[in-house]
């Protein structure tokens, strides 16, 4: 059992940039494919990035160019790097992590993923 917490929220001004971690215990992470997700009050939750344990990497089409996801297995990290945020960026975002015996698949719906951090919030003012 992997066990996620995530950091990096925060609140900043449009424009500005965060980098939010996904850290895990438990067991090593580096054959778990990861997603970052986020949702804003009332609305669903919705994958913003993946990245396979083989590193494949996709995003939704509003953060393609501004966010970068990374891993670190040696850490048992991964990352989401977010640059020029705008006020829409705003939510509460979950990384989740699915073992996976495929190096590169990614998967882009919430039921695929087995496990979830809390969540962190970002908050962006214009």
């Amino acid at each position: 059992q992997v066990q996620l917490v995530e950091s990096g929220g925060g609140s900043v001004q449009a424009g500005g940039s965060l980098r939010l971690s996904c850290a895990a215990s438990g067991r090593t992470f580096s054959d778990y494919a990861v997603g970052w997700f986020r949702q804003a009050p009332g609305k669903e939750r919705h994958l913003v990035a993946a990245i396979s344990w083989g590193n494949n990497a996709d995003y939704t089409d509003s953060v393609k160019g501004r966010f970068n996801i990374s891993r670190d297995d040696a850490k048992n990290t991964v990352y989401l790097q977010m640059n020029s945020l705008k006020p829409q960026d705003t939510a509460l975002y979950y990384c989740a992590a699915r073992l996976t015996g495929w190096s590169g698949n990614i998967y882009y719906n919430a039921h695929e993923y087995q496990h979830w951090g809390q969540g962190t919030q970002v908050t962006v003012s214009s």
